[in-house]
Order: C-alpha cells, then structure tokens, then sequence
C-alpha cells in the first residue's frame, strides 16, 4: 500500500477521494449548521457573483476571441495577446505612463494618507474632525477634480497662467493639458490630490480603534520613542487597515483613466498621458472590438493581482 501511495497507485486515488468526500461532509455539514448566516448573505453574494465575479470570468473567455457585439465570438486564441505586446506600440506606451502613475501616486499616496492620519489623531477631537472632513471630501465629491482644468486652463484666464503672465515668468498662456510636457506630470498631481480619501479615513478608524494600554506595556518592554511606537504597536495593531489602504491606494492608482480622460481629452495629444484603461475604454467602448477590450482588462486584472500579492507581502513584514 506504501508502494501504490508514492508512485500515485490506485490507493493513492482511493485515498485522495476518501479525503475529497470527508472536506465534501463536513462542509456540507457546517453549511447546514450555519444556514441563516448563509441565508443573509446570499443577497449579496447573489448580486456580487452576478455584477463582479461573472463579468470578470466573461472577460477572461472573451479575451481569447473575435467580438463586435454584433456577432458570434469567434475563437482566435493567443491572437488578441500577440497584438497586444508585439503589434500595438500605443498599449506598450501606455503601461509605461500606467506603472509611472501607480509608482508616483500609489505609494506616495499611502505614505501621505497614512501621515496625515497619524499627525491628525493626535489633535483634539473638534480638530481631528474638521481636517478629516477637509482630507476626505475629494474623495466624496464626484469629478471634484475638474476643478484643476479651472486652474490650469489653457488661456489667460486661468488661475496659473494669468499668475505666471503678471509676474513676467511667461509671455504666452501654457496649453497645460496639451503640452506633452506637462501633462502627465498635472495628471499625476491631480490623482495624488484626489487619493487622500478612503485610506485616510480607514486609518484614521485604525489608529481610534488601538487599545491604549499596549503603548503602556511597550513602554516597560523598552521602546522610548514615537517612531518606535509606530513601527512595533501602532502599524502592526491596524495591519487590516493598511492592507485595506494598499488594495484602495494600488487600485485608484490603476485606474487614473477618468482623470485623464476629463482633463486632457480621450486620446491625449501624442498619447501622453494615455493609461491602459484609456485604451480599454477606446476599444471597449469607441471601437467596440469587445475581445481585444477583454485582453486589455485581463493584462490589468493580472497586474493589479500581482501588484496586491507584493505589497501583502510586504506589510506581512511589518512589526517585524
């Protein structure tokens, strides 16, 4: 029997279905212990299969086919993925200007979520209010971020060109979302402005939430400074919180595309600021060649995948 079990014999088989049906039973078994909880959930696990986990899965297939919304998908296979990293120069673009984005807003944003929130909870409760009213209404506010084409509008009327022109620092307005020059770097401002929202707020609930007496207990263990107190009681105390800011911060950083869209025009001038999800969109909903779109959103679900993996990992590490 030894024998048949290490070279996969048919004790090995009989062994693994044995183990396959025992898991089978005894989940059975808890489902039925747990029926109601099971029963209120199923609402929304309902609407969450319906509307989040069966579109991802349709992308997935249709990723590998031919799809105008008019016909039959037709199965191309790798076709889609070929032209997408040997044939399509402008996707190869845009997840270079994509990773730029999610490097400069995506950590940066965190840290500055995370700050803002350890310096605000500090203050009096009237002023730890107000500053996270202050913090998190940009987030709450809708396109908000049209705002900063006001600002920066490209005619002498707007806010930055007609403070340049007074002070003699230009001679001619800036075309701020035209220019090449300066778009992707606007854009990347005004992301960051927009990213201190829902991480804020959930850190804030993180650090409110600290049990008091672990500061005292680390103060007899020997830590002698904030940032002591930082880095072994205060982060590892709020991991959930921090692992819910990464995934919030990794996921507003991969899909910029509304911003650029608004601000500089859809496509931007020499793809400058194009996104991958601004070529989704493109295909998706200009050119409607729905299996091409799929492969695009399936590149960026994989990249987010991956993205989340590695800052888990990372934040395992925390404390330590």
């Amino acid at each position: 029997m030894n024998r048949d079990v290490a070279m996969g014999g048919p004790a090995a088989v009989r062994g693994a279905r044995g183990s396959f049906g025992r898991k089978l039973a005894q989940g059975w078994k808890t489902a039925k212990k747990n029926k109601v909880s099971y029963l209120f959930a199923a609402p929304y696990m309902l609407l969450f299969f319906t509307f989040t986990a069966l579109p991802v899965l349709m992308s997935l297939v249709l990723g590998f086919t031919s799809f105008n919304l008019l016909e039959a998908p037709a199965f191309v296979g790798m076709d889609n993925y070929i032209r997408l990293f040997l044939g399509d120069d402008i996707f190869v673009k845009a997840i270079g200007n994509t990773f730029l984005m999610a490097v400069m807003v995506g950590p940066i944003g965190y840290a500055m979520c995370l700050v803002f929130a350890w310096l605000i909870n500090e203050l009096p409760r009237a002023w730890r209010t107000f500053l996270t009213l202050i913090f998190y209404a940009p987030s709450i506010s809708g396109n908000i971020y049209l705002v900063w084409g006001v600002l920066f509008n490209k005619d002498a009327y707007g806010y930055a060109n007609a403070l340049l022109l007074r002070y003699n620092f230009i001679s001619t307005p800036i075309l701020w979302f035209e220019n090449p020059e300066y778009m992707l770097g606007l854009v990347v401002l005004v992301a960051l402005w927009t990213s201190v929202g829902t991480s804020f707020l959930s850190f804030i609930a993180g650090l409110q939430g600290i049990d008091r007496s672990l500061y005292e207990a680390a103060a007899m263990d020997g830590i002698r400074n904030r940032w002591q107190e930082l880095w072994y009681v205060t982060l590892p105390s709020m991991k959930p919180q921090l692992m819910f800011g990464a995934v919030m911060s990794i996921t507003g950083a991969f899909s910029s595309g509304a911003i650029v869209t608004a601000l500089c025009g859809m496509p931007s001038v020499d793809y400058a600021a194009h996104t991958i999800v601004n070529h989704l969109e493109d295909y998706g909903s200009v050119r409607f060649e729905m299996g091409y779109a799929s492969a695009i959103a399936t590149v960026l679900f994989l990249i987010m995948i991956g993205s989340n993996k590695l800052v888990q990992k990372l934040l395992s590490k925390v404390g330590e």
